[in-house]
């Protein structure tokens, strides 16, 4: 019955909990452990606590006692990373600040599969076709990242595989070698606000960009 959902759950780990007084079966003449439904499903959330939100078992038997007295247990918080909200526009374009925004999140390989709940599989097609790609040097995923196996997980729902997003890929090449083209000469700029200038610049026009594009796309379909 825990397999499906835990499939690492074994007779000594779940003697382990008892021992440590968080589940309590009913006990034949015999010895023999009996197992009700209540004991399975208190026996899910101990294993749910520990796997989805790291909880230490003095807490989850703190959880426990209060449902067992009728009691809400405390909210759980999220304990991984969160995607950082990003300025839109009032048509729900990325706005400049968007752009301008650097990510600090770093993400494993695995926590990266588990937020986004995807496959390796998926993941390594991803990696293949050049939409998405760790941290130079470091091996990590950024929010970016997050973003892309998040949103290419969910056209994979609608038939759309990662072969298919590769158009995608070759638009925003494009897209950014025409940003590019605009603000190279503004870096070469000898006084002190060059550089800064031509940040903005590049926010500016790839926030245009990218609202060319959208509702480019979006007259496209309404005449289809």
């Amino acid at each position: 019955m825990l397999r499906p959902d835990f499939p690492d759950v074994t007779i000594p780990k779940i003697r382990f909990l008892e021992e440590k007084g968080l589940i309590a079966p009913e006990r034949t003449p015999a010895g023999y452990r009996k197992f009700s439904d209540a004991d399975v499903d208190r026996l899910r959330y101990v294993l749910r606590m520990q796997r989805d939100h790291y909880l230490p078992l003095k807490v989850i038997g703190q959880h426990l006692e209060a449902i067992d007295r009728g009691l809400e247990p405390p909210p759980i918080e999220s304990v991984v990373p969160t995607v950082p909200k990003v300025a839109l526009s009032s048509d729900g374009t990325p706005s400049p600040e968007s752009f301008a925004r650097r990510s600090d999140l770093r993400l494993s390989r695995r926590e990266l599969m588990k937020i986004a709940e995807v496959s390796d599989e998926l993941l390594n097609q991803l990696e293949q076709f050049g939409l998405v790609q760790p941290r130079p040097g470091t091996g990590h995923y950024d929010t970016d990242a997050l973003v892309i196996v998040q949103t290419a997980k969910e056209m994979a729902d609608f038939g759309l595989e990662p072969r298919h997003l590769r158009a995608y890929r070759s638009a925003a090449d494009r897209e950014a070698g025409l940003v590019e083209m605009v603000v190279e000469p503004l870096k070469r700029g000898r006084d002190a606000s060059a550089s800064a200038r031509a940040d903005d610049t590049m926010h500016q026009i790839a926030a245009l960009s990218v609202r060319l594009h959208a509702t480019l796309v979006k007259t496209r379909l309404q005449q289809s």
